[in-house]
């Protein structure tokens, strides 16, 4: 049997837990405070009633000021009933919000580290934060307003075919004309439109992170906003999908919707032409009674029609909202074992690997196999492409293989517990970022349980005493606060830094000095030494002076394994390694020759 699909709210709802009866308290609440909000027109008709009676004898209406006192305490009381009905839909709005945030950063954590790859950090935060920010708007207001328009709605059409029918007719011949009018925008064939305008919204936001990080860059090589074409056609992109639905679906039917809910009167007049002659014939004080409660409660039709106009647009966001939420909540996760093995020891084997990335149809690594045995160093080398940081990124399980495994101390990675896997794999990067926080911070990520003391020994393990002898606070300083920046070799030694103090076995170094200037790059490879002393290394490096002292050397060009050996003989071996040798020490000794004047 086919499971019936669940409609956004009540996926919404989930998410509040113990706070759902007080969306649905807010919602009766609500009701009643629209209903009680109609009751002062009552007390107008009541009053033009009376008054209309004994015309022009006003002194003989007693009940006016009865009917005044009754008006303001069904207003008062309306408005006191509505403030606890958004109470209620504003606790359980902020925790269903709150819950969202929290669930989806709980599952992020689950998911592969090579998820983040594809999926920028402002592009998260727009489909994760930015999403349950605009749900709030759904359940703390136009859920609310939802239902109370409705209840009033009911209430309206059952007065207005009290007194007079066709006079009530008229009236809401306005209102059926105005929903049509929103339900052509909102509904129908344009419905996906709404959608489109906010997926154009995240790529825009996804391109605007990716600029403002570049921005270096621009001002390095003094380029201009578009150069970077990508968040230029993001931004067209997004003015034109918003340009299509205001100006191309959204102008006319606007036009006729404000038309009738502001001009409700004027579909009450003809009525009122029509039905005059028989009515001075007849009952004329009571047919001017009747004309003066639709006259006045017309007004209340704009009000209703308003309330379902911003609540059927808060429902639509919210509904895109619930889509990009989706996007983060059904992000695979890491499988976990239930019976974790523990690794004998600490040896890396990669056994008939073969991994291809999500919607490609090449392997980035075809049936590679090499081990690394405990306490011994493997430089990964080859052209670019070749799939070394692949290769190194499926050992802490950034990805999962597609075929064979990859085992650390003889167990497949996937059969260890992730935590015990993470303690014994080190990771240092080329593009290292640190948080904003305080160098002691930044360092302590590796083992919270640290020390300030043991964070200082990392620190100068690292080479990094320089840096905190020019900090202002030394190793209390904010970095990224108050201009309070490092060099890119600067930050890879506070890296450098973190991985020591994580103290793992395993150590895997992509390309750690590939952005450092001659000095950094010196302090760094004494950094390095004391990183690697006694543990299992592999390395991914492009300069082949740093992989010369290597035990083994992989050379891996289009996926596959193309040779192996140590530096000596692979220097000699007349394949892709000697030849990569070579040009690596032609391009080292390259110089610019002086030219002398008038040569």
């Amino acid at each position: 049997m086919k499971e019936k699909k669940q409609s956004d709210v009540a996926v919404l709802l989930r998410y509040a837990g113990n706070y759902k009866g007080l969306t649905f308290l807010g919602l009766g609440l609500s009701a009643v405070a629209m209903v009680l909000g109609m009751a002062p027109y009552i007390c107008i008709w009541l009053a033009a009633r009376d008054l209309i009676a004994v015309a022009p004898n006003w002194t003989a209406a007693t009940n006016i000021g009865t009917y005044g006192w009754m008006a303001f305490g069904f207003s008062f009381g309306g408005i006191l009933v509505y403030f606890a009905a958004l109470m209620c839909t504003h606790l359980s709005a902020f925790r269903t919000a709150a819950n969202i945030r929290k669930q989806g950063v709980a599952h992020l954590m689950q998911t592969p580290l090579g998820f983040f790859d594809n999926n920028g950090s402002g592009l998260l935060r727009n489909r994760l934060d930015g999403g349950a920010g605009e749900t709030e708007t759904l359940l703390a207001h136009n859920l609310a307003d939802i239902v109370g328009t409705a209840a009033m709605f009911i209430a309206m059409m059952v007065l207005m075919l009290v007194f007079d029918w066709r006079m009530g007719c008229a009236c809401l011949l306005a209102a059926l004309i105005s929903v049509l009018a929103m339900f052509s925008m909102m509904g129908g064939k344009n419905a996906h439109l709404m959608m489109e305008y906010q997926q154009a919204q995240d790529v825009m936001s996804k391109a605007g992170t990716e600029y403002v990080r570049g921005i270096p860059v621009v001002k390095v090589f003094q380029q201009t906003v578009y150069s970077f074409k990508a968040f230029k056609a993001a931004i067209e992109d997004y003015s034109a999908k918003a340009e299509r639905y205001t100006g191309g679906v959204c102008r006319v039917p606007q036009s006729v919707n404000l038309t009738c809910t502001e001009g409700v009167f004027i579909f009450l007049v003809p009525a009122v032409l029509l039905l005059a002659p028989s009515a001075l014939a007849g009952d004329f004080a009571g047919f001017i009674t009747n004309f003066a409660f639709y006259a006045v409660f017309s007004a209340i039709v704009s009000t209703a029609l308003a309330r379902i106009m911003f609540a059927s647009a808060g429902t639509i966001l919210a509904k895109n909202a619930l889509a990009r939420i989706n996007t983060v909540m059904d992000a695979p996760t890491l499988p976990v074992t239930d019976a974790p093995q523990t690794p004998q020891d600490n040896g890396v084997t990669f056994e008939d690997v073969t991994f291809t990335y999500e919607g490609s149809n090449i392997p980035a690594l075809d049936h590679v196999s090499f081990t690394v045995r405990p306490g011994e160093t493997v430089a990964l080398v080859g052209p670019s492409g070749g799939g070394k940081t692949t290769a190194a990124s499926l050992i802490p399980r950034f990805w999962d293989v597609s075929s064979g495994a990859v085992l650390v101390g003889g167990v497949d990675v996937k059969d260890m517990d992730p935590h015990v896997l993470m303690d014994k794999v080190a990771f240092v990067f080329q593009n290292t970022r640190l948080f904003k926080t305080s160098i002691l911070e930044n360092v302590r990520a590796a083992r919270p349980g640290a020390t300030r003391d043991e964070v200082l020994d990392a620190l100068h393990a690292a080479q990094c005493d320089d840096i905190l002898t020019k900090l202002p606070h030394g190793i209390d300083t904010l970095i990224g606060s108050e201009g309070t920046y490092l060099s890119g070799g600067e930050q890879q030694r506070v890296a450098l830094a973190r991985a020591i103090l994580k103290d793992a076995p395993i150590i895997v170094l992509d390309e750690a000095t590939a952005f450092a200037d001659p000095e950094n790059e010196a302090l760094i490879q004494k950094a390095l030494k004391t990183l690697t002393e006694g543990r299992t290394v592999i390395m991914i490096a492009h300069r082949l002076s740093t992989v010369v002292g290597a035990d083994r050397i992989v050379v891996l060009d289009n996926g596959r394994i193309v040779e192996e050996g140590t530096h000596e003989e692979l220097s000699s071996g007349g394949g892709l390694y000697e030849r990569m040798w070579k040009e690596y020490n032609q391009a080292v000794q390259w110089r610019i020759a002086s030219v002398k004047e008038g040569a």
